[in-house]
């Protein structure tokens, strides 16, 4: 079928540049079961699943002179195999050999002419594991339409669920002269679009993201004024660095229940301290009133389920849910970390008790792996803003506490990867599932080399607070 793209959706497409691809990626460290994890599998799992996610085998279809959005299509040479494809490190591969497959990874853009994602199986791991690797552009994936691919892999269960066969007949793809009659007819029913639909492809982002996000209440006051400077704002190659941080969840309830924040506060607060003591490493000159100021996107929920258990924000399950964003001003020049978290979590109920939605709701299916579409949805929602306005984005999502398996093989651990946005070094994603917090580190390899710097502060920040809260 062909339709439209919406007008934020456009607007992602056109933003992006060789040098900040605007595609979110999911890491999955895999146990593979007893004789191994076969391509063959993963290829055929993926293809028995691409019906929940009609759009994974749609491409995009510009209009001549940008007469009107892009429209997504049917790809009738739609080849699984080369979107889900394979990759080895020599054996035994280790961890960082891992990560630096997926900066370069990170790196490339997609294949415009074919349906916007990949998938890459990583073999030859040491301890006999793998890795599955999936990266889908922004537009891809809205949350309501369109979930990302991930959300739908992943079972309770060894054994994968059945899913009903689907014979998929793609439709005829429209010719150029076709797309122009559309567009044309659509200009006269609805002259505005058609004005949205040039300036978006001239690239006038505010006026296309403006018709569906609306900055109000403390986001637009807090934004009054620019983004403190900051190295984490320079200009960006097209080349990333990777890396990762696993934390068990046991620390981040402890110190919400000494402090009665939530794991959200505690989250931020660990990440302010080990931002606090990298600039401090790199010899930047840090006072009591330095600051940095982060856009987080994070799941709203609105609906609390029967028997819901959950410590806060990072690790509640609700089935029903929007993405809202705020700015913070992390207080990177307080030297205290239980002051630290204590500005931070004020600055969160400041937040809860004026909070209006900025971002159109987003209802998410929660019957699958939802952290992958969740950041996919955070992200897009800070990308509709001026990176003038923030240093960092930070997107956190909750995941379950219980293992997940994909193709018989246990999911061990999952990072989020987020773009980075324009002139911005430094993006980090973070997740929780089955007992443990995973963060995702995607950074510029020219601007911040010691990105492995900031992911061992990490560790050190939440002992400090840890210790405190003792």
């Amino acid at each position: 079928m062909t339709s439209r793209m919406t007008a934020q959706d456009a607007s992602f497409y056109y933003l992006e540049t060789s040098n900040t691809p605007m595609h979110i990626g999911s890491l999955a460290i895999l146990e593979p079961p007893e004789g191994g994890l076969e391509y063959e599998s993963v290829v055929r799992l993926v293809e028995k699943r691409l019906p929940e996610v009609a759009r994974y085998r749609q491409k995009v279809r510009e209009v001549a002179f940008g007469m009107a959005r892009p429209v997504w299509v049917d790809d009738r040479d739609f080849d699984i195999t080369y979107h889900v494809r394979r990759s080895a490190l020599p054996r035994p591969g280790s961890d960082e050999q891992l990560f630096d497959l997926i900066a370069r990874l990170i790196s490339r853009p997609l294949d415009r002419t074919r349906p916007l994602w990949e998938m890459y199986l990583v073999e030859g791991l040491a301890d006999g594991r793998a890795a599955l690797f999936t990266k889908s552009h922004s537009a891809l994936v809205d949350g309501e339409d369109s979930l990302e691919i991930g959300q739908v892999l992943f079972d309770r269960t060894p054994e994968p669920r059945e899913v009903p066969e689907e014979l998929w007949m793609p439709e005829q793809e429209p010719s150029d002269t076709a797309l122009l009659v559309g567009a044309f007819a659509g200009s006269v029913a609805r002259p505005g679009e058609g004005v949205a639909a040039v300036r978006t492809a001239l690239g006038d982002l505010a006026s296309t993201v403006g018709e569906t996000v609306d900055v109000v209440g403390r986001l637009a006051r807090t934004a009054a004024q620019s983004a403190p400077e900051s190295p984490l704002n320079a200009s960006i190659s097209r080349s990333r660095r990777f890396t990762v941080v696993q934390s068990g969840l046991g620390p981040y309830r402890t110190i919400h229940a000494r402090y009665g924040c939530t794991i959200n506060d505690v989250v931020l607060a660990v990440i302010a301290g080990a931002l606090r003591y990298w600039l401090l490493s790199r010899g930047e000159p840090v006072t009591e009133a330095t600051t940095v100021r982060a856009m987080v996107p994070m799941s709203v929920y609105t609906q609390e389920p029967e028997g819901a258990v959950g410590d806060g924000d990072t690790i509640q399950v609700h089935p029903q849910g929007e993405v809202s964003s705020f700015l913070v001003d992390l207080p990177v020049g307080e030297p205290n970390a239980v002051v630290r978290l204590s500005h931070i979590s004020h600055a969160g109920e400041a937040y809860s008790r004026q909070r209006r939605r900025i971002a159109a709701q987003t209802m998410i299916r929660l019957s699958g792996f939802a952290p992958a579409t969740m950041h996919a949805v955070g992200a897009r929602v800070a990308s509709g803003f001026s990176q003038r306005m923030f240093n960092l984005m930070i997107t956190n999502a909750p995941g379950p506490q219980h293992a997940l398996y994909l193709a018989g093989a246990r999911v061990l651990a999952m990072y989020p990867v987020s773009p980075l946005l324009k002139t911005q070094a430094l993006s980090v994603a973070l997740t929780s599932y089955d007992g443990n917090i995973y963060y995702g580190l995607n950074a510029d390899r020219d601007a911040m080399p010691d990105v492995d710097v900031l992911a061992s502060l990490l560790h050190e920040s939440l002992e400090e607070l840890l210790d405190a809260s003792r």
